[in-house]
């Protein structure tokens, strides 16, 4: 949250595909006042192995730009030490801990061990699965390694029931989340929830209803 209480509007393409890509989607994204973050997958982690992977190092060359060119702050997924070392040689200003990447204790860990001392704001989302112990166990991990400006990110969570969205929302669990840690911030990642634009306002609205803190 910025001073004046605004929420915070994080918003860009799942994932960097080309400069191109990148510098028209931030022109664009540039023109809405309320968006002060860019983000962009530059590495992806995927199911399987052979599909798109994301573009790698070159892709933070064209979010320096879209620093330079926009004025607007940046952000992508960090999912092992390298991307670490490599999202602050191209000074990216938050990080974000996926996912897939929260389930895994180890995972964290070693995220946490490459960010002692480093002072940048770490994004955390839920793991994809409902389990709030793991999700607090990891932001518990980032803060230990000397993070002090950490914010949990709901994305919601893989339910195999017949659903409208693309990951249950649950918001019971961001909500206790919210009890257990008053002064955490809690941003919300509708495009994650819904998996399709028509639910996306709806899932934005209710995030707001629920006093969450921003959006992704």
């Amino acid at each position: 949250l910025n001073n004046a209480g605004e929420p915070l509007i994080i918003a860009g393409p799942c994932s960097a595909e080309s400069e191109q890509q990148v510098m028209e989607t931030a022109r664009q994204i540039a023109e809405i006042p309320v968006v002060k973050v860019f983000r962009a997958g530059i590495w992806k982690p995927r199911t399987r192995p052979g599909d798109f992977e994301g573009v790698g190092e070159e892709g933070l060359k064209w979010l320096s730009n879209v620093k330079k060119v926009y004025d607007l702050k940046t952000t992508v997924e960090i999912a092992d030490p390298k991307h670490v070392e490599l999202a602050l040689k191209y000074d990216i200003d938050m990080f974000w801990v996926g996912a897939r990447t929260v389930v895994n204790p180890f995972s964290v860990q070693s995220l946490a061990d490459a960010l002692q001392g480093v002072d940048v704001p770490v994004l955390v989302k839920n793991p994809i699965n409902p389990d709030l112990k793991l999700w607090v166990g990891a932001l518990e991990r980032i803060n230990t390694a000397g993070i002090n400006r950490i914010i949990a990110v709901h994305r919601g969570f893989h339910y195999f029931e017949k659903s409208p969205y693309r990951n249950a929302p649950m918001w019971e669990i961001p909500i206790e989340l919210k009890r257990v840690a008053p002064s955490l911030p809690i941003i919300v990642d509708p495009s994650h929830i819904a998996g399709n634009r028509t639910l996306l306002q709806q899932v934005s609205q209710r995030a707001f209803d629920l006093e969450m803190d921003g959006l992704m």
